[in-house]
């Protein structure tokens, strides 16, 4: 399993270069939309938010948000270090974190917050290649740390067992 600090320099190290791979087709925009998303889903969204780590540390102050998350999740679980499930599960987490806390803000009185998935509707539909590009971003830097901890394999319930009987390694 590697360190936080090689997953940290690895994201580093590829996020130029998946931001050009998208050039082809996307041109400055999309090349640059794909590899912040690398930087962003490996520094700040990284599959280690389900332990105190160098991505929940990034957070600073807004750490105390991925609280539940880590409460909630075991490290390594299926719903954290899986490829797509573990991005998808922290996406729409954060996602409904901000839905709630704009609906928070809301002065009493005003309309509720229902514009805001509204809005969302209305990006996809504007900008669609560059919001794939993006995604693809989050999902291949998740890709790349499960890559480096060596076992693509998350803990589930019943191989945890074995593995402390020492059955599986």
């Amino acid at each position: 399993m590697a360190s936080g600090r090689a997953h940290d320099r690895a994201t580093w190290l590829l996020a130029l270069p998946f931001g050009l791979l998208w050039w082809p087709w996307l041109g400055p925009t999309g090349a640059g939309a794909g590899g912040l998303a690398f930087l962003l889903g490996g520094l700040w969204l990284s599959p280690d938010l389900d332990t105190r780590s160098n991505p929940t540390r990034r957070w600073g102050p807004l750490r105390l948000l991925w609280w539940p998350y880590r409460r909630l999740l075991r490290h390594r679980s299926l719903l954290s270090h899986s490829p797509f499930l573990g991005s998808t599960v922290r996406l729409l987490y954060l996602g409904a974190l901000l839905l709630s806390l704009s609906w928070l803000a809301q002065p009493l009185g005003a309309p509720a917050p229902g514009t805001l998935t509204g809005l969302a509707g209305q990006l996809w539909l504007q900008h669609q290649p560059l919001l794939i590009a993006a995604l693809t971003g989050v999902e291949a830097s998740a890709w790349l740390h499960l890559i480096q901890d060596g076992d693509p394999m998350p803990r589930l319930p019943w191989r945890a067992k074995r593995q402390r009987r020492g059955r599986v390694r």
